[in-house]
Order: C-alpha cells, then structure tokens, then sequence
C-alpha cells in the first residue's frame, strides 16, 4: 500500500515526465488514456483523487511540441466530451441511488466528501456544478450530489457543459502557452504543487470560515 501511494505520489509530481512516456510509448492511444483518466476522475466517486487540472497543463505543454501526435484542437475536444461523459454517468448513478446515500454508509463512497460536496452545494446552489470543476475532489462529488438533489437534468448539463469548457480551455491552453517556458519545465514539480494548493484553496477557506464563523 504504501508503494502504490509513493508511486502514485511521484507520477503527480512528475506527471509531465510519464506523460511523455505515455505519448512516446503509445502515440494516438494517447487520447484514449487522457480521455480515460479524465472520465474516471469525473465519472466514478472511487477515484476522486486522479490527477486533473495538473494533468491538463502537462498535456497542454506536451501538445506545443513540434512532432508529437497530441494536436491541441482534438485534445480539447475530447477532453471536453470525457469530462462531460464523465459528469453525466456520475449524475445518473447519483439519480439511481437517491437519498438513502445520505442514510447508509458505502465501502465505496467516502463520506467526508460527500458530506463537504452537499454543504458547498447547500451554499452555492446550481453554479456549484461549474465552480467545483475547478475543485479536486468536490468536482468528483458535485455531479452525483446534482444527481441525488434531483436536480433537473437540462439544468444540470448546461452548468456541466460550460464548466467543463472553461476548465478544459484554461488548463490545456495555460500548459500549451506557459508549459515549455525554461523556468516552468525547469521547476515542473514546483508548479504542479502550486496548482494543486490553489485548487484545493476554496474548499479549505470554506471549511475554515464555516467552523469559525458557527
């Protein structure tokens, strides 16, 4: 266990080195295992901590690069779609468990996400859909929250749909522009913790606020 979490630990922080590998051993697969990771990430409660945001700008700068097989037109697009589908399937399994989620406790749901989700949903109503995509963990939770609220479906994929754009667009375009600069893959692992501590930033604040502010 504590192999997996170190390995896991280290393809985070190098996370544009084994992407390279990624894309130099398996070329166009190469979408598929992105699209995968996003869709997981997404769609399944069980895997809220895969990388995200950190990974897009790893793409992005990957995809700069003269001769390789990731074009940043179809990147974005399919990103966008796996992320959607991702979305979608989470909302729907939400929608089939209903609010017995709340009363049972699941092997496979960890509860303290779930909880933390329900009240930044309390709080912030419907654009929580869009505002937790740039949020590690509750993203995962918020579609299946949506899902348990019953939250109507039409009203849910229009948050879903521009959230995932805009998150898709400003983390792959960033790495696409910004990635390859000296200093930024010189200090790769420096600017993949910053973006994970910023992301993380908004729910800890809201954590911190509400248990002074009680």
């Amino acid at each position: 266990m504590i192999e997996l979490i170190k390995h896991f630990i280290d393809f985070v922080l190098h996370i544009d080195k084994h992407l390279s590998e990624i894309v130099l051993n398996y070329q166009t697969w190469a979408y598929l295992i992105l699209c995968l990771i996003i869709f997981c990430e997404t769609g399944l409660v069980v895997t809220p901590l895969l990388p995200g945001d950190s990974l897009l700008f790893a793409a992005g700068s990957i995809a700069a690069l003269d001769g390789n097989p990731l074009k940043i037109q179809l990147l974005i697009i399919l990103v966008i779609l796996s992320a959607f589908a991702g979305d979608n399937t989470n909302y729907f399994i939400g929608k089939f468990i209903g609010t017995k989620v709340y009363e049972k406790n699941y092997r496979w749901i960890k509860r303290e996400y779930l909880m933390k989700t329900h009240n930044f949903y309390e709080k912030h109503g419907r654009k929580t859909i869009i505002i937790a995509r740039f949020m590690p963990i509750i993203r995962t939770f918020a579609p299946f929250v949506a899902g348990v609220g019953s939250m109507k479906y039409r009203r849910f994929w229009t948050f879903s749909l521009l959230g995932n754009i805009l998150w898709v667009n400003i983390f792959l375009l960033a790495g696409y522009y910004f990635g390859n600069i000296d200093w930024v893959k010189h200090n790769f692992s420096m600017v993949v913790l910053a973006i994970i501590i910023i992301s993380l930033l908004p729910p800890v604040i809201a954590v911190i606020r509400q248990k002074y502010s009680n």
